[in-house]
This record gives C-alpha cells, structure tokens and sequence, in this order.
C-alpha cells in the first residue's frame, strides 16, 4: 500500500507511558532486519521509537475517549444499530438517527479520527520496515479503524491508488486490508514460532492484550471473519475463501480472548451515565424484555422514574423535550466508569461461524444449530447471565409490543416482529436468517457499529420507525455523506468518490456489500 501523505503533526496527549517517547533511533532499519531475529534490546528499542505511536492507533481503533466515543461511536454507530439513542433534547433537531446531522458531526470520523490514525501509522512506517513487529501491529490497528470508517461512508482514500488523495472503492477497500492482515499474520506468526510460542512486546503501550501477540494474531483472524461474513452476499466464492481461512487459522473461541481496551472513564459511561446524553433504544428493549432476556439488566439499568418494567427504551429520533425528564424516563447503559469497552467477542465469531455453516462454508466447528446454541452461551458468560438452557429452548416468546414510558417523547409502536429464539431446522432460509442475526444483533452489545452493520446487511433485526418525520423512505441510514468540505478542497477526487459510491451523496445510497 502506498503511502498516504496527508499526514498532520499530533501530540499524543494524556497518555502516560511508562518508557515510551516518539523519537527516532540511529540504526533503526539494521535493527528490524528481514529475516534476522531480533534480540530483547533490539525489540524493545523498536518499542521505545513507536510505543506512544501505538497508543494513538489503539485509542482511535477502540476509541473511548470521551470525545472520540461520543463523535465517533455513539451519535453514529450505537444509535444507528439501535442499542442507545439521545435522550439530550439538543440533539433532537438534527441527528443521524433523522438523517440529517449537523455537518460537523458527519465529517468527524473523516477529519479527525482517519487523520490521526493515518498520522501515527505513517511514523510507525517511517521508524520501521514492513518485516518489523511495530508495522504488522501497526497494520492490524489501522484494518480495525479503515473498516469502520469505510463502514460509515462507503469509498475512502486510502493511499491505495497513486494520486494519495483518491478515493478507493469499498471492494478495493475490503481486500487491501485483508492483505494487510494477511501480511501481518505471516510477520507476527514468524516471529511467535521463532520465540518458541509465544511472543509479549509493548506490554505498557497495548491496553487491549497487554502485549501478547499470540492474542493479536487471532484478533486479526477474527476481523478476516468478520469481513468475510460482511461480504458473503455481494462477493460470495471471495468471502467463503477469506471466512475459510479465517477459521482454520484461529478466530476468537473463548471470552478470555476478548478484545476489550482499558480506558478510564469508559466511552459509554461518560456519555450514557455521567453525562445522561443517551439512553436505551426501544428497539433493544423490545426484543430483550418480550424474550424475557436476563442479559438486559446487565445492559441496562432501571429507570429512576417509576414506570410498568424497570428496562425502557425511547424511540429513535423521538422528538425529546426536556434531558432531565428524559433521563429519569428511560434508562441508561449499566456499565461502570472502569469498565473495559468491548470490540469484539467469542459470541460474535461463533454467530459468524454459524452463518458461514449456513452458507455451506467448510471447517466451521459445527453445524448452524450447535455454533447458534454455542455463540449465546458464550454472551451470557460473557455478561454474567443465568438460564441459558431455558433461553435456548423458548419457542414461544416474541418481541414485545413497545409501549413508551408515561409522558414520553417517543410513542408508543406494535412489535416489528414474531421471531422466536429456539433454533428451527426445519424453518425457511429467511426465517433461519433472521432468527440467527436477531441473536447476534443482541449478543454484539454494546458495539452499535455492528449491530448497525447487521442491520444494513441483512435487514435483521426489523426495527421501529423513526419517531420523528425524516426526508427519505428508509428507516437506518444505509452510509452518512463525506465531509462536507470534500468538494472544495478536494473536488477532482471527491467526483470520482461519488461514481464509485454509485449513487447520490446522501444518507441513503448502499454500502456496496449491502445485497
């Protein structure tokens, strides 16, 4: 991949790293040699270059930063996936949700969030070579980062063609960076083999795994799966390879290997509980609580005002008055200000699993029945939660009927579906489909990007309207447009963006895995 050179000059701010500094070290290419083993003084050298560089990666590809969390996963991905919507009345005129956010909200992620990941990845490339264990973690953080940004707005400039600043289609996109990923795995694995199994660096830079490598590799196997599940209906015999290897390879089977960053105060704590800014999604709540649920007040609190169940969710795109009244109306995210911020699971890979046997991939672990049973067993250890055979065996309960909390703002709505939770082999295709993706949707919270993505993949789980009027037909945003400021700073480019987007610059064109 070729070099992107909008780079920005940064300060990693608040970061407290013990042994870390951004500057460059003498004979730095000797030191990363291809094909040579590196010995502890050299590697630890590598760490002391790029450690704070890393950090910087990390917190934009698990961002919990406060700011960062609200601007670039709350007020997008969390409410468009339907699992936390606003309860701030200020956001109610205008929000992604009605499909129609204020200008500076939808060019975030594309100004701040890509430009500090391109940033501190252009350093880390400039400080060592492509056989170096900083650039291969390196690529892996940036593939997390890439694919949620292309996820948001479709085409991006990657670096990947030769003017630096063109968009690169959403297919080139996909398959970059699983080479990317692929490219990484042979670095790390040749390294973990050549330490005899095991591989630990950065261990102060790295909140996520603490350092361990062997971990890394099966996260980025992980990401493969989920690329290649998100691709299966649009590019099917490319998916199947990629989701195949994936597995065989070594995906995420056990919650000990979780993907969950330590950051403190954790994203949705700041914003769900400290600042009381978002709440639960209706929708959630009425799956959850008409399954009778045990997982939903891991996820939720109760409300502070009295209500007809402790867990109510508000509509999203509710028209909301008052924050203070909406806050003690609906109730907030439970989760601790310690919390660690989730990113990926073993529930999710398994679901993942179970999707792709659906699909008749080979060398899953199992049949769709058996991972389907698996993957929810393994969220309710995940959350702590009890009666999982129970859960696993109701073939009767359905989505509850939404009924808004007294002197509400998002009023009250039928249920939206009848799908039961017990696995039916003798189902149709669709009915197997949706009642597979309505299990994971619930399973990947709180991480709304994805469950954004699940919607807009397979129209699962059907969700409510938007409570308030919006100017399209469709009720989630399929994309948010790019950065406004595209078309005057980068016209020639921002031109050919739209043609590979293949359709208009708004809210509801495709994604182009969306079949």
């Amino acid at each position: 991949m070729k070099t992107i050179i909008k780079t920005i000059t940064f300060a990693v701010a608040s970061v407290a790293v013990m042994g870390l500094a951004a500057s460059c070290t003498d004979g730095f290419e000797d030191a990363n040699r291809p094909g040579g083993a590196l010995n502890n003084e050299e590697i630890n050298r590598d760490n002391y270059s790029t450690g704070s560089f890393m950090v910087q990666m990390e917190t934009e590809a698990f961002p919990e930063q406060e700011n960062t969390y609200q601007m670039n996963q709350d007020l997008i991905g969390n409410y468009l996936g339907r699992f936390m919507t606003y309860a701030n009345n200020g956001f109610a005129g205008s929000n992604f949700a009605k499909m129609n956010a204020p200008v500076g909200w939808v060019r975030y992620p594309f100004a701040d969030s890509m430009k500090k990941t391109v940033s501190a990845f252009n350093e880390i490339a400039r400080l060592s070579t492509k056989e170096s264990l900083p650039y291969a973690w390196a690529l892996i953080l940036r593939a997390q980062s890439f694919l949620r940004l292309t996820d948001m707005y479709g085409p991006l400039p990657i670096g990947a063609e030769e003017d630096p600043n063109a968009y690169s289609s959403q297919e080139t996109i996909y398959k970059t960076l699983v080479a990317d990923l692929d490219h990484a795995l042979g670095v790390i694995n040749g390294m973990i083999a050549a330490n005899g199994g095991s591989l630990v660096q950065f261990k102060d830079a790295d909140q996520v795994y603490g350092g361990d490598f062997t971990k890394w590799v099966k996260f980025a196997n992980s990401l493969k799966l989920r690329m290649a599940i998100r691709m299966r209906f649009v590019a099917p015999d490319y998916a199947k390879k990629v989701g195949e290897e994936a597995v065989a390879a070594g995906v995420i089977t056990s919650n000990d290997d979780n993907c969950a960053i330590n950051y403190n105060p954790n994203g949705q704590w700041k914003t769900s509980v400290e600042w009381g800014d978002s709440r639960a999604c209706a929708d959630i709540e009425s799956y959850m609580n008409g399954y009778g649920d045990p997982r939903i007040s891991k996820y939720f609190s109760a409300t502070t005002t009295e209500g007809d169940r402790a867990i109510i969710g508000c509509r999203a795109g509710a028209n909301i008055g008052n924050k203070s009244v909406a806050g003690g109306l609906y109730s907030a995210a439970n989760i601790e200000k310690d919390s660690r911020g989730v990113w990926l699971t073993a529930a999710e890979m398994t679901f993942c699993r179970a999707e792709g046997a659906l699909a008749n991939w080979s060398g899953m672990g199992g049949d769709v029945e058996s991972l389907f049973k698996q993957a929810i067993k393994l969220s309710f250890e995940q959350w702590g939660a009890k009666n999982v055979d129970a859960y696993l065996e109701d073939d009767a309960s359905t989505p509850a009927d939404y009924k808004d909390a007294t002197d509400g703002y998002g009023g009250s709505h039928g249920k939206m579906s009848t799908i039961t939770i017990k696995w039916d082999n003798s189902a149709s295709a669709a009915e197997k489909l949706e009642r597979l993706i309505v299990q994971k949707w619930i399973a990947l919270f709180p991480d709304g990007q994805e469950g954004w993505c699940e919607i807009r993949r397979t129209g699962y789980p059907k969700v409510f309207p938007v409570a308030q009027t919006t100017s399209y037909s469709i009720e989630v945003p399929n994309r948010i447009p790019f950065d406004y400021t595209e078309p005057t700073n980068n016209p020639v480019n921002y031109q050919k963006a739209v043609q590979l987007l293949g359709g208009a610059d708004d809210y509801a064109t495709k994604m182009w895995w969306q079949k």
